[in-house]
C-alpha cells in the first residue's frame, strides 16, 4: 500500500489502470448485497482503509445505481461490477460509470465487450485451460474461483506455467488467516467477499475489517 488514501488513477489504458490500482492495494472489495443508500458510507470506509478496487455484484439490489454513486464519489478508485454474465451487462456497467468487469466464469463475449469499451476485465477461471484461454482473449488478470477448490499448491502450479505478468486473484473464502499461503504460492492479490462486507454490516464494521485485511496484506 503506497499512499493513503488512494492516489488518483490517471493511467490511460485498462492494463495501466489495473496495475496502478494493484500497486495501491491488490485487494478487491466485493460488495454483494450493497444497496445504493449504503454505498457512500461503505465506499468511504473502504477508501479510507486504502482500498482502490471495488466491485458491486450485479445480483445486488439496484447495482447500477450503487456503481454510479461510487464512481462519482470516488473517481480515484477502480469501480465496477461483479457477476457479469453477458455483453449487455458490460454495456450497462460502462454506462453507469464503471470501469471494472469481474465474472465468475470465462465468457469470451464478455471479455471482448469489456475490451471494446476500454474496461478492465477479470474473468473467473478454475483450470489451466480456462486460464490460458482467458489470457489469450485479452483478460487483464484472472479471478481464481472458487478459491475453496483452488489450493495454494494449485496456485503455485498455475504460476509456474502462466505468463509472469498475469495477475492471479483467488476469490472465495479468503480471510486474513489464509492469505499468506496463497501469496507464497504466487497469488498477486485477492477478492474479498463476506469476510469483508455482508448485508447489514455498517460502515464502521466494514472499516475495521478492511483495515485488518490491509494490515495483514502489507505486513
Amino acid at each position: 500500500m503506497n499512499t493513503f488514501p488512494p492516489a488518483l488513477i490517471t493511467s490511460q489504458t485498462p492494463a495501466e489502470t489495473l496495475a496502478q490500482a494493484m500497486a495501491q492495494l491488490p485487494l478487491i472489495a466485493i460488495l454483494r448485497g450493497l444497496t445504493p443508500a449504503e454505498a457512500p458510507g461503505i465506499g468511504q470506509a473502504l477508501i479510507s482503509s486504502g482500498f482502490a478496487i471495488i466491485e458491486v455484484p450485479l445480483n445486488s439490489p439496484e447495482p447500477l445505481q450503487s456503481i454510479s454513486l461510487l464512481s462519482q464519489q470516488f473517481p480515484q478508485a477502480l469501480m465496477g461490477a461483479g457477476t457479469v454474465l453477458n455483453a449487455q451487462q458490460v454495456k450497462d456497467v460502462h454506462a453507469a460509470g464503471g470501469r471494472l468487469i469481474v465474472s465468475p466464469n470465462f465468457n469470451p463475449v464478455v471479455v471482448a465487450q469489456a475490451l471494446a469499451l476500454g474496461m478492465v476485465v477479470l474473468p473467473g477461471v478454475c483450470s489451466p485451460s480456462e486460464a490460458f484461454a482467458a489470457l489469450a482473449a485479452g483478460a487483464h488478470g484472472l479471478k481464481l474461483f472458487p478459491a475453496e477448490m483452488i489450493s495454494p499448491a494449485t496456485v503455485k502450479a498455475l504460476r509456474a506455467v502462466l505468463p509472469p505478468q498475469a495477475a492471479l486473484m483467488p476469490v472465495g473464502g479468503i480471510t486474513p488467516d489464509n492469505m499468506a499461503a496463497y501469496r507464497a504460492a504466487g497469488a498477486n492479490g485477492f477478492g474479498l467477499g463476506s469476510a469483508l462486507y455482508a448485508p447489514g454490516r455498517n460502515a464502521d464494521q466494514v472499516r475495521e475489517k478492511a483495515m485488518a485485511f490491509a494490515k495483514t496484506f502489507c505486513h
